[in-house]
């Protein structure tokens, strides 16, 4: 039975009297507690909270209403929002693209062949027969030695590169960081670098496994609507055309350029230089766009001795609406695990903090972001306009899509290896009794796909952790078929909804964890740093004057 929207209004304040109780123990927050606002945010009413529907305006109303209800302070100059300009840009490519130059011409078709979309803020965008340059994985990384744009001018050039880094697959375990995805093998790296370099267009070649995802992922990502932050120069900075070409429509180019066998083989070699394909493409983007604002939410706590320091709790609020109905008929996207779960825990870390006796001496920020689910906008949106200055942000804690199967006997850290933070959490993790593990599969870049992602971006050490998979109760088994059974079944589907069965004990067991880091650090005068090897050591120590 669906409750109304009230209803869950009335229960979620009960459920927050019941926590208060708790309000002084090392683990104030309770499975009750979480529920009562998954609850309310995962309500049907709120037609799956995506930006600039009724679902936004009721969802940042009830996490404003919240922080405000526990004494928080508006953390933008006393308000509870901060604005955030996008852009919706639906990208309608040709039907085909051709490649011309070779014995004869390759027509590539739109969906099954080829992707290819453009940010900047024109009705019509066009690659006339832009000459093909392979750039190998188009990575420029100092700190490997690496620059797959050394001595190249791709100026008015479309660059093909490669998914991932040169290390994956390579049974090399020095060459990057092996198996382990870093930043640079990341698709949004891969078009940040090639805007840098001024190429016209950048297309990614697609394999599943490197890639971590199909190519349905593939098409069903880059193609339609698409949501990007307002920007002055109306994107003219990025390529013109940013794309993907499926495994097998690349081999067709490269053959028509001679190039045969493993072509991330070819590319990986240190000798590898960049290698014009004397071939052209030609292809044209015709564009829709409309222009709107979001928001993110934000409180503080300010710091007792030290406020002019700040400790950020994340979470995005927002997921994808109303979409295509499933087996069921059911069609809004309410995305109770992701991200309700995350919102309801830094909400009940904001009522921790605010019911301590002692009040931190570091100022604590809580965030709740938009448009994560478009490419981590309120995120990037905050990181490129900090309300606080970041090299006084001496640490962001990111909570998204907690699990909801129970206590687990142990910890996950997405990207583990990253920064100090991790040690702080072992350390509340011993305690308990509890592991710590890494990625299940480091090579997908799961550091790199939520919000902590964007501050790491600009140097402050962030951490993003979650539920492990061995069940306290059940044990790893059935705690990988658990997190198996959300991934293939509900991730993004209309089934990920509330439940008053649904087990958010483990869900207040990582939030009473980040708890407790964060009060720690916000009872000391040190910064954690990046461990070495991070890719994001470097953009730290300049901003701290290092």
């Amino acid at each position: 039975m669906k409750l109304s929207y009230t209803c869950i209004l009335f229960l979620g304040t009960i459920f927050l009297f019941e926590a208060c109780k708790h309000a002084e123990s090392a683990n104030p927050i309770t499975g009750d507690e979480i529920k009562s606002h998954i609850a309310v945010l995962a309500d049907d009413s709120l037609q799956g909270r995506k930006p600039f529907t009724i679902g936004e305006t009721k969802a940042i109303a009830y996490i404003s209403s919240q922080f405000k209800k526990e004494g928080l302070e508006g953390g933008n100059n006393g308000s509870y929002f901060q604005e955030v300009p996008m852009v919706e840009v639906t990208s309608m490519p040709s039907a085909t693209m051709t490649i011309s130059g070779g014995k004869n011409s390759i027509s590539l078709n739109y969906l099954t062949d080829f992707v290819a979309s453009t940010r900047r803020e024109l009705d019509t965008v066009q690659l006339k027969n832009s000459p093909l340059v392979f750039a190998g994985y188009g990575i420029v990384a100092p700190e490997y030695h690496w620059n797959d744009y050394a001595g190249l001018d791709v100026k008015g050039k479309t660059v093909i590169v490669l998914v991932n880094d040169p290390g994956f697959k390579s049974g090399d375990r020095s060459l990057f960081k092996g198996d382990t995805m870093t930043y640079y093998g990341r698709w949004t790296y891969k078009y940040e670098e090639a805007a840098r370099q001024g190429a016209a267009g950048v297309i990614i070649v697609h394999q599943t496994e490197p890639a971590s995802y199909g190519w349905s992922v593939v098409a069903n990502s880059f193609t339609g609507a698409k949501l990007y932050l307002q920007q002055s120069d109306k994107h003219l900075s990025r390529c013109r055309l940013e794309g993907w070409l499926t495994e097998d429509a690349a081999k067709k180019v490269f053959s028509a350029a001679g190039i045969t066998g493993d072509i991330r083989a070819i590319a990986r070699n240190r000798s590898f230089k960049a290698l014009p394909l004397n071939l052209n493409a030609t292809v044209t983007i015709h564009n829709k766009l409309k222009y709107s604002t979001s928001h993110n939410v934000i409180a503080v706590l300010k710091g007792s001795t030290n406020p002019g320091e700040y400790i950020l709790y994340t979470a995005h609020w927002d997921h994808l609406g109303v979409g295509k109905p499933d087996a069921a008929g059911d069609s809004i996207y309410n995305g109770a695990v992701d991200n309700a779960s995350g919102v309801a825990a830094v909400l009940s870390e904001g009522r921790a903090f605010a019911q301590l006796k002692d009040k931190p001496k570091r100022t604590i920020v809580f965030l709740a972001v938009t448009g994560e689910e478009q490419g981590l906008l309120g995120s990037e949106y905050y990181a490129t306009h900090p309300i606080y200055p970041l090299n006084k942000t001496v640490a962001n804690l990111n909570m998204d899509a907690l699990g909801d199967y129970g206590l687990t006997n142990d910890f996950s850290v997405t990207g583990k290896g990253q920064n100090d933070l991790e040690d702080y959490v072992e350390d509340f993790a011993k305690q308990d009794g509890k592991k710590v593990t890494g990625d299940k599969n480091p090579g997908a870049g799961g550091y790199y796909r939520s919000d902590h992602f964007n501050f790491a971006k600009v140097g402050v050490p962030a951490l993003d952790i979650n539920n492990g998979a061995e069940s306290t109760e059940h044990g790893e088994a059935w705690g990988k078929l658990k997190q198996k059974e959300y991934n293939e079944k509900h991730y993004h589907q209309p089934s990920d909804n509330y439940s008053a069965t649904m087990n958010a004990d483990g869900m207040a067991e990582v939030a009473n964890l980040l708890f407790n880091v964060g009060n720690k650090l916000a009872n000391e005068t040190t910064f954690p740093g990046w461990k070495n090897g991070s890719e994001f050591k470097a953009v730290r120590e300049k901003s701290m004057g290092k």
